[in-house]
Formats: C-alpha cells, structure tokens, sequence
C-alpha cells in the first residue's frame, strides 16, 4: 500500500484510496495518485573525450556525500513511501536514507526545492546506433524503416559511425532523464562495431544494458555480411567489457527472429556466458506465425526473455511468456507510428504481465520518456472507453498515472534485470535519480505530482540527473561535456553515414 510521509507530521497516513476521500488532506493529494581496450584499428578515433570529469566541471566533490534538500519525494518503492517534502542523501554510489529532515553537515546540498525527486526513468529497447539518424524518417513506416536505416545506412556504417550514434543517444538518454537503457544494437558488421558501440556507452557515463545483436546487410541477410562474428562473439565481449555484472554497463543478447532452431541457437551462445536474451515478437502480420509456440515445443521458453512489442501475439504466446516468467517492453508510440499492431498493453494486464517501457528508434520518434508514458496511459484509456461505448458490461480498469510511472521505472529496472539497483529510490540501491522542476508555465501551479510528472512534464523540466551518485546533469546542463566537440563528431558521422550509404541529403 503506497504511503505518504509528510516532513511536518509525526504520523505515516495510510492513503489507501484516500485520493477519493473528502478527508484527504490538500498536502496528501499533492505528491500522490493513488499512494577491457577497444581494438587497435579503432582506438586511435575513439582517443578524445567529450568530458573533462573534474571537481571543476561537475561542482562535485570526490568522497562527500550529497543530501538533496526538500524535493517532493515519488520514491517508487511501497515500502519506502512518497513525501510531499523530503531528503534524499546519497553516499558513494548508493543512496544512504529517504526520510525528511536528514542531517548531514558534511555533505555537498543539492537544493530540490520546486523540484519532484524521483528515479531516473529505465528504458527496456533502444536502437542507439541510430543516434546520428534522428527523424531521418519522420512519416516513414515499418518497411520503409527497413529499407532506409537498415539496408540502405546501416550496412555502410563504419566502426567510428557506431560509437557516434551510441554515445549520441546515450547522452540523449542523460539529457532528458533516462538513467538506464538497453541498446538493442543490431549493427555488428564486424567486431570493431562492437568496439565502437560499447565505447561509445562507456564515455557517456549511462547506465546501459549493451544488448549484442546481428550486423546489417543490404540483401537484408545478415548471415551475408562479410565480417560479422554473431552470435560467437558474445564470448569475447564477455571477457573483454562484461566480466563483472557489478558495473554501468551489463550484457544481453539480441536475438533475431526466422527459424526457432536458429534462434534457440543464438540463445545457447547467450546462455553460455550467462546472458540475458531480447527478442521483437508479435510485429504486424510477420507477427502472427506462433514463433514462441515453435520455440516451446523444442525448448520451453524461460524466465531470462524479454519480448518486445508483442502486438500480434496469439492467446496461447501471452500464456507462455507469463508462465515462463518471462518480461514484456511496449513501444506504443512507434508501434502505432509505424504499423506494428496495437500496443498489447491491456493484453498483458489482461495476463497478468506489468509491462515495460521502451522508445525503439529515434529515427521517427522522440527520445525521452513522457512521451512514451502518455502514448500508453492514453491508449490505454481509450481502448476501455471504446469497449464501454460498445456496450462491454464488463471492461477492464482504466490505468492510472502512478501505474504508468512504475511502468517507466521499476518495471524497466525488472525487465532489464537490475531491479536489485535501480527502479527505485531505496537505500542500499544505486543512486540513479533525476530531479523534474515544478516551478516551469507546465506544471505550476502544482496540484499532484504524480499526474504532471505523467501528464504534463517533458525534457525541459529534467533539472537534475545522477547516476550511480555522479552528478550527469545540473540546472538544466549536461555536466562535463565537451559540447562543442560532440558537435562536430555527430555532424561528421552523418555525413560520413549517408556518402557511404549513398542516402540523399534534405533538412526540409
């Protein structure tokens, strides 16, 4: 039951649906809804930094703990409860205590007034290679997406171009709140690719979750491209980036669709170094051919698969996936944007699935989270009015805003495995937290800050963001990032992308 922890009570009020109540208090209605080196023939391109990480360049500290003073505290975590005033002090990596009224007279203060304290949003699917390609296809569909991103650039792409789009995306991700995100990186054209996208992570200082995938192809055959080592080079990866699961960046595996004896083969090469696996299912009509079916008769699915989109799906698949154990990633904006079946979102409620969240390809959709905790909290709705206007006596329940936001966090941080660190502001998990201001014409005046961090929000309310306790962002500025060189990196790597793609250039 979601609590809230008001700064100048002594008592913890029990909400319950107090949300409902005419006793509710105008302070509980606030802050709640419903209570290794990367190889020699690259190195030398990747030898700058956008960062000059210093005391100087990001006002921190080595050492002293930060207490963040009087923010509106969404802590995620039942147990923990929200606050409509509270601190939150951080310690090394890790936070240390949420409570209000924190004395710690050695630490750096970040001033969370005006602000709601929460943890940085966790995003389950990326394409982030495709960083330097953004709304290169704005009214593009599916298939157009395939022959244009895929077929046409992304088989010209250079190990250089890998770490650009990467390390692009992962500082969009910082930038407007997203602490953790899966790349699904299905740009393998060679092992120096595979270099050049985990660089790129690496730099960025993002909480990733590196998921290794296929190359490209123009023939769209990735099994024709000349240099490719998938899936066996997961072994090296394993060894060289990945030794330790105790870092910023952790391993999976992106598996491609076609035959379920092929897939269960790339899964053993996942299996075999211990790592997670990701699959698209359930896209359009190529969708409704019982892939999980196939795979099941030959090897029961297990509880280590994401699957995303997951549109088209059949009965019995949703069954599979929730008796294995198995995690879903919804992108419903790109879903709807460009033909891959409704967002199944009340399908896995209907099945006992909490979904996660994912924003797919920023070549047609934008980059940050409350776009994507609108699309489905509206859909949502409006798939249950459709039904109630049909006559349905009967239909399911509206989702509410704090269930969309624990879409957008905590069931992230589950589907991508590090539950156990992020996804919530609890103490003893790393300090991934990002502060969204309440005092910006989008909000103000402020009346539920669960309802305008899910309705009303958007990138250039991210004030704040840490993770793993450093300081990414402050006052509305990336932190230690050399932005004019970035500048020059991504710009280069377009233009080399699409002269080696031979893709015509328009900005109209």
């Amino acid at each position: 039951m979601t609590q809230l922890r008001n700064s100048q009570a002594s008592t913890t009020h029990d909400l319950g649906c107090m949300c409902c109540s005419p006793q509710m208090s105008r302070r509980q209605f606030l802050c709640t809804t419903a209570a290794g080196a990367a190889a020699p023939a690259i190195a030398a391109s990747f030898a700058g930094t956008a960062f000059a990480q210093s005391a100087a360049t990001t006002g921190q500290a080595p050492g002293r703990p930060i207490l963040i003073k009087g923010g509106c505290v969404l802590s995620i975590d039942r147990a923990v409860g929200d606050f409509e005033q509270a601190d939150v002090l951080v310690e090394g990596s890790k936070i240390a205590a949420v409570r209000p009224n924190i004395s710690a007279p050695n630490a750096e203060v970040i001033d969370a007034s005006n602000t709601v304290v929460m943890p940085g949003f966790v995003d389950t699917h990326r394409h982030m290679w495709q960083g330097i390609l953004r709304n290169i296809l704005p009214d593009g569909s599916l298939q157009d997406y395939i022959r244009v991103v895929q077929r046409t650039i992304g088989q010209a792409y250079t190990p250089d171009d890998a770490y650009a789009g990467n390390l692009s995306s992962a500082l969009g991700c910082i930038d407007v709140g997203v602490t953790t995100v899966l790349d699904w990186s299905h740009i393998h054209n060679s092992p120096e690719h595979s270099d050049g996208a985990i660089k790129g992570l690496q730099e960025s200082g993002v909480r990733a979750v590196f998921a290794y995938g296929t190359p490209q192809h123009a023939s769209g055959n990735w099994t024709q491209a000349p240099r490719h080592k998938y899936p066996d080079d997961i072994a090296r990866l394993r060894r060289q980036y990945f030794s330790s699961d105790d870092q910023l960046l952790t391993l999976f595996l992106a598996s491609p669709g076609g035959a379920p004896e092929a897939i269960l083969k790339t899964w053993k090469a996942a299996r075999d170094v211990g790592a997670r696996i990701t699959i698209h299912v359930g896209v359009g009509e190529f969708g409704r051919n019982a892939l999980l079916e196939k795979i099941h008769a030959i090897e029961p699915l297990r509880a280590d698969t994401t699957y995303i989109h997951c549109c088209t799906l059949n009965d019995t698949e949703w069954k599979l996936i929730k008796d294995s154990g198995g995690t879903v990633s919804i992108a419903s904006y790109v879903e709807t944007l460009m033909g891959h079946g409704n967002p199944p979102t009340q399908k896995a409620l209907d099945t006992g699935i909490r979904p996660s969240l994912s924003v797919d390809v920023e070549t047609s959709v934008p980059n940050d989270f409350f776009t994507q905790m609108r699309t489905i909290l509206s859909l949502q709705k409006n798939e249950v009015w459709a039904r109630r206007l049909a006559g349905d006596k009967n239909p399911p329940k509206f989702l509410t805003t704090r269930e969309v936001l624990e879409f957008a966090t905590v069931e992230g941080a589950r589907a991508n495995a590090l539950e156990r660190k992020v996804g919530t502001l609890t103490p003893g998990k790393d300090a991934d937290i990002i502060l969204l201001r309440t005092d910006r014409l989008n909000v103000m005046p402020m009346n539920n800050a669960v309802g305008a961090v899910v309705t009303s929000m958007g990138p250039q309310n991210v004030d704040t963001v840490l993770i793993a306790g450093k300081v990414k962002k402050r006052n509305g500025q990336l932190v230690g990032v050399d932005m004019p060189r970035i500048t020059r990196l991504l710009n280069e790597a377009r233009e080399r992308a699409l002269t080696n793609g031979n893709y015509p250039r328009t900005r109209i």
